[in-house]
Order: C-alpha cells, then sequence, then structure tokens
C-alpha cells in the first residue's frame, strides 16, 4: 500500500521543498545523454566538450551559464534544466581541472 500520492509530472504531491534540482528533474541521470552520443532528441550537441574549449571560451561559457541560471531554474523545462545543471558541473569540472591551485580571495572564506 502506497503512503503518498505521486502527481502527474511523477514528482511526489506532499514532496519536501527541499528537494534539489538534480532530484526533481527526472533526466539528471543523464543516461538518455550518455546514450545519444552527447546529442539531444534532435540530433544536435549539446555543447562542445570542455577539454576541447580555449581558457578564454571556458570562462566565456560558464559566464553565459551562470548568465541565465535564475531564469532557467525558474522557468526552464526539466529537459533545459538537465541540459544546463549537465554542462554547468562538465563547465566546472573542466575548470577546476586546469586550476587546481586556484587562487582563494581571503575575504571569502569563513572562521572554521
Amino acid at each position: 500500500m502506497m503512503t503518498g500520492s505521486v502527481r502527474e509530472d511523477g514528482f511526489p504531491s506532499s514532496g519536501s521543498t527541499e528537494m534539489s534540482p538534480e532530484q526533481r528533474v527526472p533526466e539528471w541521470g543523464g543516461d538518455h545523454l550518455a546514450d545519444s552520443g552527447g546529442a539531444d532528441l534532435d540530433g544536435d550537441t549539446l555543447g562542445v566538450d570542455p577539454t576541447e574549449l580555449t581558457d578564454d571560451d571556458l570562462i566565456r561559457e560558464m559566464h553565459s551559464l551562470h548568465r541565465t541560471r535564475l531564469d532557467t531554474l525558474r522557468h526552464a523545462a526539466d529537459s533545459a534544466l538537465a541540459n544546463h545543471l549537465r554542462r554547468t558541473a562538465e563547465l566546472e569540472t573542466e575548470y577546476l581541472a586546469r586550476h587546481p591551485g586556484r587562487e582563494v580571495d581571503p575575504s571569502r572564506l569563513r572562521d572554521a
């Protein structure tokens, strides 16, 4: 016997409002992206491999994603949000791989 109901979109109707976007977006697992060879349902590429980007292009791409973040989170379809989350993770992971000793601003640190 189920104790909670499920909405038509597959999310629990009495679900916690504390769910992360990754938990709310059914596509987050990325299996459909891996199966399609990095292409969306129309066969279009979902972005240049971050390892192929120059440092300037990598920064430009991250700026673009961060500039559109709130609008995507609030208003985009689940599939667009999933793509946005995936692409942000790819680009930021590549940035951190290139800059493991990045300079940390002391004013951004909190007392332990």
